[in-house]
């Protein structure tokens, strides 16, 4: 094997070559090449929906390229199942783990392997003294997976992947929630599972991670590779000219995203603030991060941007300010009065308006047609029911407005709403969170998933609710649209706001570094 990672057949390990995969509206890889080299850490980076999910979830066998195809050991191989994968030599161990809790650790090391070819206890006993010795992994053979801890459910994944002989190991955001002793310890493991002949594949958020153990880097963005770091190329960099390479190719335009929308120049804010957050803090679940101390106001016409990579606990802070989640400590004040005391449905008829990313199972009932869909916030208030009875006419006259207003195509208001488009249920919903005296609106990821159209149609009903007074919350993974609408931009990590941007010429920048766990 060479320095860099060549194996001596001078042939990659796994190689995808010009792969495209398309879903119903979205390309999600866009003639993808990678190569993976023996003796290599290869890091991906980019944002949210950049491709790198789809890209694994090919290499482990749940998808298959719509175009482009996979070598294994410079052969063309077709990857059509998990265990397909594992056969082939490529281990994955996923972001959220996929042990079996109720199974004890042996039982979950021997799962999708053929039983002809499964060790026995003493074999893979013996197995596993062979790999803690060359690595340092010791997993408890007896105990529950679901009862030993998040890291050593990682190890145990990990020595799966090893126990079947793999050729190719994928970390996939395999330190998102780790101590920074946990992260070193897997840092040096990585090495020395690279040095015995793997090709890994580590997929990172963070730019000092990627930098740390990466031997070479590249970055996806909307589908696309759009650069590559090779390890020539790093070895020439000190780390302050890699994180500038790197953060201009992760958040500089495309060239077709040249002409993209600026701020739009906005009137003089009010001076108050019509949503005042202070000190909120909610505790943490299992596999989700809690939130700290997290202050923010945002004004009457204003709208304040919420970035930073999808499980920063962006849509808890939602669902928080929204009333759906408990507060720990804290305050959240609506024109001055507090509400943090108050039911969600108290929230909302006092104006605060939460508009959720999840269109189909939780904003929406789909079986219920268009009409109660639009009044699902209020059902059983005046003027749409008087004492309990429904007022068939008033909740008709409602819809065929609110359709009109907001042009909803749909075959009828009794259409039921999960039978309408993506763009279309958006605008319902819209119209529903719009509706009445709506004071401050929160907007968690409001285009994600539609076509162009309806994005710019979403993003001006976005500049109406400020123009109209409203102080806007909007959460975005999609940095473009944050730098178009916003006045300010707050980056979110780990449960906290990592610093707040006035939007200009250098907030792209200023965006990017904290969103790799820079300094602004």
């Amino acid at each position: 094997m060479s320095a860099n990672g060549n194996s001596a057949s001078g042939k990659p390990a796994v190689e995808l070559v010009n792969i495209s995969k398309r879903f119903p509206g979205v390309v999600a890889n866009d003639n993808v090449s990678l190569a993976l080299w023996p003796g290599e850490v290869h890091v991906l980076l980019g944002e949210n929906g950049a491709g790198k999910s789809t890209l694994i979830a090919l290499l482990a066998g749940l998808q298959q390229p719509d175009e482009g195809h996979i070598e294994i050991a410079g052969e063309r191989r077709q990857i059509t199942s998990p265990s397909a994968a594992l056969a082939l030599g490529i281990g994955t161990v996923f972001q959220h783990n996929m042990l079996v809790p109720s199974l004890t650790v042996a039982e979950n090391l021997l799962l999708g392997a053929p039983w002809w070819q499964r060790p026995g206890r003493a074999g893979l006993a013996r197995a596993l003294a062979t790999i803690g010795k060359d690595f340092g992994l010791d997993v408890p053979l007896d105990a529950k997976a679901g009862e030993i801890s998040l890291g050593e459910q990682q190890q145990v994944e990990i020595v799966r992947a090893l126990l079947h002989k793999s050729r190719v190991l994928i970390l996939d955001e395999a330190t998102s929630m780790m101590t920074p002793k946990g992260i070193e310890v897997l840092g040096q493991l990585m090495r020395k599972l690279a040095a015995s002949g793997l090709a890994i594949v580590f997929i990172t958020h963070k730019l000092d991670e990627a930098l740390n153990f990466g031997d070479r880097i590249s970055i996806l963005r909307r589908g696309r590779k759009i650069a590559q770091l090779a390890p020539e190329r790093l070895k020439t960099l000190d780390k302050t000219q890699a994180r500038s390479e790197i953060i201009k190719a992760m958040f500089a335009r495309q060239d077709e995203q040249s002409d993209a929308a600026a701020p739009l120049p906005r009137p003089q804010l009010a001076a108050k603030a019509d949503l005042d957050i202070s000190a909120l803090s909610i505790a943490p679940e299992p596999g989700l991060p809690g939130l700290a101390d997290i202050s923010l106001t945002v004004r009457s016409g204003e709208i304040v941007g919420i970035a930073g990579i999808d499980g920063n606990g962006q849509k808890q802070l939602a669902e928080a300010l929204a009333g759906q989640r408990a507060l720990a400590s804290g305050t959240i004040r609506l024109g001055g009065a507090p509400v943090e005391h108050l039911t969600a449905g108290a929230r909302h008829k006092l104006g605060l308006r939460y508009l959720t990313d999840d269109r189909l199972t939780e904003a929406t009932v789909a079986s219920f047609p268009l009409n109660l869909n639009l009044l699902l916030k209020t059902i059983g208030e005046e003027p749409f029911w008087r004492r309990g009875i429904e007022q068939t006419r008033e909740i008709h006259a409602h819809a065929e407005q609110q359709v009109k207003r907001y042009d909803i195509r749909t075959p009828g208001i009794h259409t039921p709403i999960g039978k309408l488009s993506g763009g279309n249920i958006q605008k319902a919903l819209l119209a529903r969170e719009l509706a009445g005296d709506a004071k401050a609106m929160i907007f968690n990821k409001p285009t994600y998933g539609l076509d162009y159209q309806n994005i710019a149609l979403s993003r001006a009903r976005i500049r109406e609710s400020a123009e109209r007074g409203l102080a806007v919350l909007l959460i975005s993974t999609d940095l473009d649209e944050l730098l178009e609408l916003s006045d300010r931009i707050a980056v979110m990590s780990q449960g906290r706001i990592a610093g707040i941007v006035e939007n200009g010429p250098e907030a792209r920048w200023a965006v990017g570094n904290l969103m790799v766990g820079e300094a602004a």
